[in-house]
């Protein structure tokens, strides 16, 4: 875990829990770490460009969190920099409760799951909502082509922390094109195997 990350989740309450259960001393070195991993790397720019979807969770004046999936084609979620992610938000079923959560509370918390590879990345933002009137080349930048979804404003996140998460836990699950890939190898032996029995018939003498 990063010490970005620990200085925002471990609160005072989650530091005596963790005493509580023996886990404090584990987590203690955090504290003094220099380097405090707050910007995003090559590392997770790849990871985040490969995903079609995340989940995020705002938080409204009620305070219950409001957890959604948010899909698109792979990669819509964008890193502009080091510290700045943003994605065009689709037009979904006019409730509008993150879009609403967001004008009291611009914090945001993601998470970004890999199935196939039992890896995800959890993400602790602000937001900051951009309309179209507002910055045209901005969500121009952001809508995805040839994906037929309306367009109503840009999510524009300023990354304060980020952590990657152990692979407990995680089901493995693969996508349709995740398995094409996986069975190449074995189409390609199978009509290798086809090809040689054809040529093993008609190399053989005909029995009456």
């Amino acid at each position: 875990m990063s010490r970005a990350y620990s200085d925002l989740a471990f609160t005072p309450t989650v530091r005596a829990m963790q005493t509580r259960m023996g886990s404090r001393s584990s987590y203690a070195r955090l504290d003094q770490a220099e380097d405090r991993r707050d910007a995003l790397t090559e590392r997770e720019a790849e990871f985040i460009s490969e995903r079609d979807g995340f989940y995020q969770a705002t938080v409204g004046e009620t305070g219950w969190p409001y957890v959604q999936f948010r899909g698109g084609p792979a990669g819509f979620l964008k890193v502009l920099d080091a510290k700045t992610l943003a994605y065009a938000d689709f037009r979904g079923n006019l409730q509008y409760i993150s879009v609403g959560n967001l004008q009291g509370n611009d914090r945001v918390s993601l998470m970004l799951m890999d199935y196939a590879n039992q890896r995800r990345l959890k993400i602790l933002g602000r937001v900051r909502l951009v309309s179209e009137a507002e910055d045209q080349a901005l969500l121009a930048r952001l809508r995805p082509p040839q994906y037929r979804a309306h367009v109503e404003r840009a999510f524009v996140i300023t990354v304060d922390a980020y952590d990657w998460n152990c692979p407990q836990h995680i089901t493995p699950r693969f996508t349709e094109a995740e398995i094409e890939q996986a069975v190449l190898p074995l189409r390609a032996a199978l009509e290798q195997a086809r090809s040689e029995l054809a040529r093993l018939r008609a190399a053989s003498p005909h029995r009456p």
